[in-house]
Protein backbone atom coordinates (compact mmCIF):
# COMPACT_ATOMS: atom_id res chain seq x y z
CA UNK A 1 0.00 0.00 0.00
CA UNK A 2 3.05 2.38 0.84
CA UNK A 3 4.56 1.91 -2.62
CA UNK A 4 1.06 2.34 -4.40
CA UNK A 5 0.68 5.65 -2.16
CA UNK A 6 4.29 6.94 -2.90
CA UNK A 7 3.94 6.42 -7.04
CA UNK A 8 0.11 7.76 -7.13
CA UNK A 9 -0.38 9.97 -4.05
CA UNK A 10 2.93 11.51 -3.95
CA UNK A 11 2.33 14.78 -2.91
CA UNK A 12 5.70 16.27 -2.34
CA UNK A 13 5.55 15.71 -6.48
CA UNK A 14 2.38 16.71 -6.85
CA UNK A 15 3.31 20.49 -5.26
CA UNK A 16 6.63 20.54 -7.32
CA UNK A 17 4.40 20.60 -10.44
CA UNK A 18 1.49 22.35 -9.50
CA UNK A 19 2.18 25.39 -11.67
CA UNK A 20 1.98 23.32 -15.04
CA UNK A 21 -1.07 21.39 -13.97
CA UNK A 22 -2.83 25.14 -13.52
CA UNK A 23 -1.28 25.85 -17.06
CA UNK A 24 -2.65 23.07 -18.24
CA UNK A 25 -6.27 23.65 -16.36
CA UNK A 26 -6.13 27.45 -18.20
CA UNK A 27 -5.68 26.08 -22.05
CA UNK A 28 -8.01 23.07 -21.77
CA UNK A 29 -10.68 25.78 -20.33
CA UNK A 30 -9.58 28.34 -23.03
CA UNK A 31 -10.21 25.70 -25.91
CA UNK A 32 -13.27 24.64 -24.57
CA UNK A 33 -14.74 28.40 -24.28
CA UNK A 34 -13.36 28.58 -27.98
CA UNK A 35 -14.67 25.39 -29.34
CA UNK A 36 -17.60 24.74 -27.57
CA UNK A 37 -19.95 27.96 -28.74
CA UNK A 38 -18.39 28.02 -32.43
CA UNK A 39 -19.02 24.50 -32.91
CA UNK A 40 -23.13 25.04 -31.26
CA UNK A 41 -23.49 27.84 -33.93
CA UNK A 42 -22.13 26.14 -36.79
CA UNK A 43 -24.07 23.43 -35.74
CA UNK A 44 -27.32 25.21 -35.71
CA UNK A 45 -26.22 27.12 -39.00
CA UNK A 46 -25.38 23.76 -41.06
CA UNK A 47 -28.92 22.67 -39.51
CA UNK A 48 -31.26 25.58 -40.61
CA UNK A 49 -29.61 25.72 -43.78
CA UNK A 50 -30.33 22.12 -44.43
CA UNK A 51 -34.52 23.40 -43.56
CA UNK A 52 -34.42 25.91 -46.13
CA UNK A 53 -32.65 23.76 -48.75
CA UNK A 54 -33.76 21.97 -51.89
CA UNK A 55 -33.32 18.14 -52.13
CA UNK A 56 -29.96 18.78 -53.73
CA UNK A 57 -28.41 20.57 -51.73
CA UNK A 58 -29.93 19.03 -48.71
CA UNK A 59 -28.04 15.97 -49.94
CA UNK A 60 -24.74 18.25 -50.47
CA UNK A 61 -25.41 18.75 -46.51
CA UNK A 62 -25.61 15.61 -45.37
CA UNK A 63 -22.65 13.56 -47.35
CA UNK A 64 -20.42 17.18 -45.66
CA UNK A 65 -22.22 16.01 -41.61
CA UNK A 66 -21.12 12.57 -42.38
CA UNK A 67 -17.71 13.21 -43.72
CA UNK A 68 -17.12 15.64 -40.25
CA UNK A 69 -18.35 12.83 -38.32
CA UNK A 70 -16.59 10.31 -39.86
CA UNK A 71 -13.22 11.45 -39.61
CA UNK A 72 -11.00 11.15 -36.32
CA UNK A 73 -10.82 14.21 -35.06
CA UNK A 74 -6.55 13.53 -34.34
CA UNK A 75 -6.16 12.72 -37.96
CA UNK A 76 -8.21 16.05 -38.62
CA UNK A 77 -5.90 18.27 -36.42
CA UNK A 78 -2.77 16.00 -38.19
CA UNK A 79 -4.41 17.86 -41.57
CA UNK A 80 -5.01 20.87 -40.62
CA UNK A 81 -1.74 21.87 -38.67
CA UNK A 82 0.78 20.02 -41.41
CA UNK A 83 -0.81 19.71 -44.33
CA UNK A 84 -2.63 23.43 -44.82
CA UNK A 85 0.39 25.08 -45.14
CA UNK A 86 1.42 23.29 -48.23
CA UNK A 87 -1.36 25.25 -49.78
CA UNK A 88 -0.71 28.52 -48.41
CA UNK A 89 -2.81 28.53 -44.95
CA UNK A 90 -0.67 28.16 -41.47
CA UNK A 91 -2.61 28.18 -38.22
CA UNK A 92 -1.25 28.45 -35.16
CA UNK A 93 -1.21 25.45 -32.94
CA UNK A 94 -3.97 27.05 -30.97
CA UNK A 95 -6.23 28.50 -33.94
CA UNK A 96 -5.80 24.20 -35.61
CA UNK A 97 -6.59 23.12 -32.74
CA UNK A 98 -9.96 24.78 -32.28
CA UNK A 99 -10.65 24.29 -36.11
CA UNK A 100 -10.30 20.51 -35.72
CA UNK A 101 -12.65 20.32 -32.63
CA UNK A 102 -15.34 22.82 -34.50
CA UNK A 103 -14.89 20.49 -37.97
CA UNK A 104 -15.62 17.52 -36.00
CA UNK A 105 -18.14 18.59 -33.47
CA UNK A 106 -20.20 20.54 -35.90
CA UNK A 107 -21.45 17.72 -37.35
CA UNK A 108 -22.65 15.95 -34.36
CA UNK A 109 -24.35 19.21 -33.16
CA UNK A 110 -26.15 19.70 -36.72
CA UNK A 111 -27.15 16.41 -36.56
CA UNK A 112 -29.02 17.15 -33.25
CA UNK A 113 -30.60 20.43 -34.09
CA UNK A 114 -31.57 18.84 -37.16
CA UNK A 115 -33.68 16.16 -35.26
CA UNK A 116 -35.11 18.68 -33.22
CA UNK A 117 -36.68 20.65 -36.00
CA UNK A 118 -37.75 17.56 -38.34
CA UNK A 119 -39.63 16.91 -34.55
CA UNK A 120 -41.83 20.20 -34.35
CA UNK A 121 -45.03 19.46 -36.80
CA UNK A 122 -44.92 20.83 -39.85
CA UNK A 123 -48.07 22.56 -39.22
CA UNK A 124 -46.89 25.26 -36.83
CA UNK A 125 -44.28 26.46 -39.94
CA UNK A 126 -47.99 26.66 -41.98
CA UNK A 127 -49.84 28.47 -39.86
CA UNK A 128 -47.47 30.81 -39.01
CA UNK A 129 -46.92 31.97 -42.61
CA UNK A 130 -50.52 32.27 -42.78
CA UNK A 131 -50.67 34.42 -40.00
CA UNK A 132 -48.67 36.57 -42.06
CA UNK A 133 -44.55 35.57 -40.24
CA UNK A 134 -42.09 35.60 -42.80
CA UNK A 135 -40.08 32.11 -42.34
CA UNK A 136 -37.26 33.30 -40.91
CA UNK A 137 -38.91 35.14 -38.52
CA UNK A 138 -41.49 32.23 -37.63
CA UNK A 139 -38.26 29.94 -37.32
CA UNK A 140 -36.02 31.97 -35.01
CA UNK A 141 -39.54 33.08 -32.35
CA UNK A 142 -41.72 29.93 -32.92
CA UNK A 143 -39.37 26.67 -34.14
CA UNK A 144 -35.96 27.57 -32.21
CA UNK A 145 -37.62 28.10 -29.05
CA UNK A 146 -39.59 24.73 -28.99
CA UNK A 147 -36.54 22.79 -30.87
CA UNK A 148 -34.14 24.14 -27.73
CA UNK A 149 -35.97 22.58 -25.61
CA UNK A 150 -35.98 19.05 -27.06
CA UNK A 151 -32.49 19.05 -27.78
CA UNK A 152 -30.83 20.30 -24.64
CA UNK A 153 -29.83 17.02 -23.21
CA UNK A 154 -27.79 15.80 -25.89
CA UNK A 155 -26.43 18.94 -26.85
CA UNK A 156 -25.18 19.09 -22.89
CA UNK A 157 -24.32 15.35 -23.74
CA UNK A 158 -21.92 16.12 -26.57
CA UNK A 159 -20.77 19.87 -24.98
CA UNK A 160 -19.11 17.35 -22.43
CA UNK A 161 -17.13 15.11 -25.00
CA UNK A 162 -16.04 17.97 -26.73
CA UNK A 163 -14.45 19.01 -23.29
CA UNK A 164 -12.57 15.85 -23.47
CA UNK A 165 -11.64 15.89 -27.10
CA UNK A 166 -8.93 19.41 -26.33
CA UNK A 167 -6.48 16.24 -25.00
CA UNK A 168 -5.46 16.10 -28.58
CA UNK A 169 -3.59 19.67 -28.37
CA UNK A 170 -1.26 17.54 -26.75
CA UNK A 171 -0.22 16.25 -29.99
CA UNK A 172 0.15 20.11 -31.46
CA UNK A 173 2.38 20.92 -28.01
CA UNK A 174 -0.51 23.22 -26.25
CA UNK A 175 0.31 21.90 -23.14
CA UNK A 176 -3.29 21.52 -21.77
CA UNK A 177 -4.33 18.84 -18.74
CA UNK A 178 -2.77 15.82 -20.50
CA UNK A 179 0.04 17.26 -21.55
CA UNK A 180 1.16 19.51 -18.72
CA UNK A 181 0.67 16.29 -16.38
CA UNK A 182 2.79 14.07 -19.18
CA UNK A 183 5.67 16.92 -18.43
CA UNK A 184 5.24 16.83 -15.12
CA UNK A 185 5.76 13.18 -14.65
CA UNK A 186 8.78 13.49 -16.82
CA UNK A 187 10.38 16.13 -14.37
CA UNK A 188 9.13 13.81 -11.16
CA UNK A 189 9.79 10.56 -12.38
CA UNK A 190 6.55 10.19 -10.88
CA UNK A 191 3.06 9.19 -12.53
CA UNK A 192 1.28 11.58 -9.19
CA UNK A 193 0.54 13.91 -11.90
CA UNK A 194 -1.84 11.84 -14.31
CA UNK A 195 -3.85 10.88 -10.82
CA UNK A 196 -4.06 14.58 -10.28
CA UNK A 197 -5.01 14.82 -14.05
CA UNK A 198 -7.89 12.18 -13.43
CA UNK A 199 -8.92 14.17 -10.06
CA UNK A 200 -9.32 17.63 -11.36
CA UNK A 201 -11.24 16.32 -14.67
CA UNK A 202 -13.55 14.57 -12.47
CA UNK A 203 -14.38 18.31 -10.43
CA UNK A 204 -14.83 19.84 -13.18
CA UNK A 205 -16.91 17.53 -15.38
CA UNK A 206 -18.95 15.56 -12.85
CA UNK A 207 -21.52 18.43 -11.96
CA UNK A 208 -22.10 18.86 -15.66
CA UNK A 209 -22.13 14.94 -16.20
CA UNK A 210 -24.51 14.87 -13.25
CA UNK A 211 -26.42 17.71 -14.89
CA UNK A 212 -26.87 15.79 -18.26
CA UNK A 213 -28.02 12.66 -16.50
CA UNK A 214 -30.64 14.75 -15.21
CA UNK A 215 -32.10 16.33 -18.08
CA UNK A 216 -31.99 12.83 -20.10
CA UNK A 217 -34.07 11.28 -17.32
CA UNK A 218 -36.40 14.61 -17.59
CA UNK A 219 -36.12 14.21 -21.14
CA UNK A 220 -37.50 10.25 -20.70
CA UNK A 221 -39.83 10.81 -18.35
CA UNK A 222 -41.60 13.41 -19.69
CA UNK A 223 -41.99 11.30 -23.35
CA UNK A 224 -43.47 8.15 -21.16
CA UNK A 225 -45.85 10.87 -20.32
CA UNK A 226 -46.86 11.24 -23.43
Amino acid sequence: MHLFLDNFFNIPSLITVQALLWQGVKFTLLLSAAALPLSLLCGLALALLYSFSGRILRWILLVLIDLMRAFPVLMMLILIYYSLPFLGITLGSFAAVVAAIVLNNTGYFSEIFRAGLDSIPKGQMEAAQSLGFHRAKAMIYLILPQVLRKVVAPLASNSLELVKTTSIAGLVAIPELLRSAQIAQEQTYNPTPLTAVAVIFFVLLWPFSHWVSRLEQRELSGRSRT
